[in-house]
């Protein structure tokens, strides 16, 4: 398949599907899963990020540490 006839399937640009092929990550992930059906993979959309332990840690630092709640409880007054 061209990469006219790709961009024409998955509805973007020639560009688009340039910078995927790239690697670049300013294509949205609607695009990439749009490909990845229209070569008939869009079953492996879940492999993408099955084993992405460097996104798990980026995710896990944006959450930052648990708060403890200020409100004392039943355990507290014991």
């Amino acid at each position: 398949m061209t990469e006219s006839d790709m961009a024409a399937r998955v509805g973007v640009s020639r560009p688009t599907i340039r910078r995927l092929e790239a690697g670049s990550l300013a294509v949205s992930y609607g695009v990439l899963a749009r490909v990845l059906e229209v070569l008939s993979l869009g079953d492996q959309i879940d492999l993408i990020a099955s084993e992405d332990d460097l996104g798990e840690q980026l995710n896990d630092s944006r959450l930052g540490r648990p708060r403890r709640s200020s409100r004392s409880t039943l355990a507290d007054e014991l």
